[in-house]
């Protein structure tokens, strides 16, 4: 247990791990898109893709601001700044820092939707403002994706 541990909360291992349940997140929210755009009959797996991928979130968002505070803040912000691509902290992290925060309130309002009767579903029309949300939801996450990206490959080439 006392080698286990250190390993788990390791740059990489928590890296991987917060782009993971990042992955999970995204592919549940598709998931659960598709199954708004399909006419829902099973309002139970609506539920469960649902909160699936708002504990997808919530575990990226947890283990992502613990990487942070540990790691990048004291140790990997000082060398991108000072490195080729400065740019890169500036305003993908800045961006991503604040948008972000949209992400589990998002995540949370379509599993309040998902929690809709399908009468109370069908006779508020609210089909195609869901999908209209849940898709922005999703490629909103993916952007935040890409702005890692671009962080992570700012603190490799510095």
């Amino acid at each position: 247990m006392n080698t286990f541990f250190p390993l788990l909360m390791s740059k990489p291992v928590l890296v991987g791990l917060h782009l993971g349940f990042a992955i999970i997140g995204i592919d549940f929210f598709l998931w659960l898109l598709g199954e708004f755009i399909a006419e829902p009959v099973k309002r139970f797996r609506l539920r469960i893709v649902a909160f699936i991928g708002l504990a997808g979130f919530l575990l990226s968002w947890i283990i992502g601001g613990y990487y942070y505070i540990k790691f990048y803040g004291p140790l990997v912000k000082p060398i991108i700044k000072a490195g080729a691509a400065p740019w890169a902290h500036a305003v993908a992290m800045e961006t991503k820092e604040h948008v972000f925060l949209f992400i589990i309130p998002m995540a949370l309002t379509a599993l309040f939707i998902s929690f809709l009767s399908k009468e109370q579903f069908s006779n508020s029309k609210l089909k195609l403002p869901t999908i209209l949300f849940i898709g922005s939801m999703v490629a909103v996450a993916l952007a935040i994706g890409a702005m890692g990206y671009i962080i992570s490959a700012a603190a490799r080439w510095s």
